[in-house]
Formats: C-alpha cells, sequence, structure tokens
C-alpha cells in the first residue's frame, strides 16, 4: 500500500514571517510613541501630560525700590534670573508680580517673600504627544500614516502566521472574534453614537 503524501508547509510563511518580525521591528519605536502618548493623554483630567507644575518659596532682601521696573529688577538679581520679565505689575497695593516664561513671582513687597508657581516641560512625554496629537502636520501625518498601515499589515498578517487549531480557522480566529466585540460592546452599552 502506497504511503499518503504529507502535506507540504505552504512556502509563503516563511516569507509572511519574515516580513511581519522586520515591520514589527520597524513599529516598536513608534508603537511605544503612541503607547505612551495615548496613557498620558488618556489621564489628562488627572494630570498635565505636558508640563510639571511646582512651587517655591523664596526670600530677598526688603526694602525694595518703589518704582515697580525696579524693585523687579532686584529680585530678579537677588533670585540669579538672567531672563527677562514678559510682563510687570502690581497685583495689589503690596505685591508686584513678575511674569517670566515658563513661572511667575508673586512679591510680597513688605517681607521679601516670593512664592513662585510654575511649569517645567516633560521633555519626553511633551514631544510624544506633540507627536500623537499631529502637531507636525503634513510631514509627520506621512509618518503617522504609514505607521497604520505598518499597524494594519502587522495585523492582518498575524492573523495567517499559524495554521491549523492555533490559527485563524481555531483558537485564533476566537480571539479576532473577541478583539472585534470589544469595541462594539463598548459602543453599544456606553450608548456610543
Amino acid at each position: 500500500m502506497p504511503e499518503p503524501e504529507r502535506r507540504r508547509p505552504a512556502r509563503w510563511r516563511p516569507w509572511l514571517r519574515a516580513l511581519h518580525r522586520d515591520i514589527g521591528y520597524v513599529a516598536v519605536g513608534l508603537t511605544f510613541v503612541y503607547a505612551l502618548s495615548g496613557l498620558a493623554v488618556n489621564h489628562i483630567a488627572d494630570w498635565d501630560p505636558n508640563f510639571h507644575n511646582y512651587e517655591a518659596r523664596h526670600q530677598v532682601a526688603v526694602p525694595l525700590p518703589e518704582d515697580d521696573r525696579a524693585a523687579a529688577d532686584t529680585v530678579l538679581a537677588a533670585l540669579a534670573i538672567t531672563v527677562p520679565p514678559t510682563e510687570v505689575y502690581r497685583s495689589d497695593a503690596r505685591e508686584l508680580s513678575i511674569l517670566l516664561d515658563g513661572s511667575t513671582l508673586h512679591v510680597d513687597l513688605d517681607s521679601g517673600v516670593v512664592a513662585e508657581d510654575g511649569q517645567r516641560p516633560r521633555l519626553l512625554l511633551r514631544i510624544a504627544n506633540w507627536l500623537h496629537l499631529n502637531r507636525g502636520k503634513q510631514a509627520w501625518t506621512f509618518v503617522a500614516d504609514s505607521y497604520a498601515v505598518f499597524l494594519l499589515f502587522l495585523a492582518a498578517s498575524g492573523m495567517f502566521m499559524l495554521p491549523g487549531r492555533k490559527g485563524l480557522l481555531g483558537r485564533g480566529g476566537l480571539l479576532v472574534l473577541l478583539g472585534i466585540a470589544v469595541p462594539v460592546v463598548y459602543v453599544t452599552l456606553s450608548g456610543g453614537p
């Protein structure tokens, strides 16, 4: 009795796996940018993902000059701040406000106490958010669209990498349906559009 002919493995699967792997490696950096930024922006009500807000207290010698600009210059010199203020004004009769790029100094003219409040950029997250929200427009749109095509390819090619029960016709197919069900169920239960 002749031996049954063995089924030959699909010759395209190794090529698909290699392409899937290489495109996946290219997508890693962009995935980190979009994932971190997405997490940060999703919780924007809880914190500012672009800036770290801070408060500080300083003491300068009194009496300060009566002229607002001269008083501001004295405070800035005492605090070793060399950038010029964007604005100087009286908040009330005995408080001088000095606006700087990224911070404000509130000077109590009687006591010399300086309350500083300001923001420092969260460098990496701010850049990631800038990219994620496509502030770079045309040039970044090309990169973002290419990344979207990469993700579509990775999702589609991933479905065909394994044959049989673990692939699309078995467990893989059930997991694909589960992934599709998550947004459908959410929109249905939340009363979305």
